[in-house]
């Protein structure tokens, strides 16, 4: 991180982020992007070195009490199940949300996460993986970065992203189950894919990928298009992972509504009206 890289926060011999000339680096970015077309998903693993996972785990558990846990009934699109839909559209098939944020406003700024998400270095990384020509961290004050807490015996379950690029860091694993699945592409800008969509939700496994995360671990994500869940955590250790939303947009805030929705407030920024699709998808 420039100055931060070298401090051991990045695993800069494997992650050379200083350094797009390096062909440790050309390496990673190549690997990626062939599992980003293939599969809509790629995992840089072991970018934070073992030296610092206790200090991320213990910044995590030292916030996640401020997460905004509410459950609440929901489809794979976040918005409510609508009765005037078709029957077998997948908008009406009633999920229970019971994960919880925690807002970035509640996350100290010389926190791990804080200084991965704001460094160059790692956007610069982020957007040669991804294919664009550079990102933007949010301009969001609550939804740019946040914590995602998954208490023991609940989960994460269907659904789309609201950002095209998706990037998170598990920051603690749970002791057993917390799985990542997820349909790479099951939907597209223009093809929403209804029905593939349902046959997920009434059990069709075909499309189905599963994915065990470890903590310092980055996952690159097209969680737009990709439909996608964490199973339910067992044990009696959460799961917590950061969520780094960049945009190929600079100034991106989310909508008053979804704010609301997921943290319970909003902010000046959310009323002011800028939006984060960049397509006519649902979500």
């Amino acid at each position: 991180m420039g100055s931060q890289a070298s401090d051991g926060v990045v695993d800069t011999r494997r992650y050379p982020l200083d350094d797009p000339a390096d062909p440790v680096w050309r390496a990673v970015v190549e690997q990626a992007r062939r599992d980003l077309r293939a599969d809509g998903c790629t995992v840089l693993r072991d970018v934070v070195p073992a030296a610092h996972r206790d200090r991320l785990r213990d910044e995590g558990d030292a916030v996640a009490g401020a997460a905004h846990a509410q459950v609440a009934e929901v489809n794979v699109y976040n918005t409510d199940p609508d009765p005037a839909l078709p029957d077998d559209h997948p908008a009406r098939v009633v999920l229970q949300r019971r994960n919880a944020f925690v807002a970035r406003d509640h996350i100290p700024a010389d926190h791990l996460v804080q200084r991965l998400y704001t460094h160059p270095g790692l956007q610069r990384l982020v957007a040669a993986c991804f294919e664009v020509r550079a990102v933007h961290g949010l301009a969001d004050p609550y939804a740019g970065l946040t914590l995602n807490v998954v208490a023991p015996g609940d989960d994460h379950p269907w659904h789309f992203d609201t950002n095209e690029l998706a990037v998170s860091l598990l920051t603690r694993a749970p002791a057993s189950g917390g799985l990542f699945e997820y349909c790479p592409g099951i939907r597209a800008a223009g093809d929403e894919n209804h029905a593939g969509v349902r046959a997920v939700l009434d059990g069709d496994r075909a499309p189905v990928r599963s994915l065990e995360l470890r903590p310092g671990d980055l996952q690159l994500f097209r969680g737009r298009f990709s439909l996608h869940r964490v199973t339910p955590v067992g044990g009696t250790t959460p799961r917590h992972a950061a969520i780094l939303a960049y945009s190929e947009r600079p100034g991106v805030v989310g909508s008053p509504a979804r704010t609301r929705q997921l943290f319970g407030r909003v902010a000046p920024e959310h009323l002011a009206g800028a939006s984060v699709r960049s397509d006519t998808l649902l979500d």
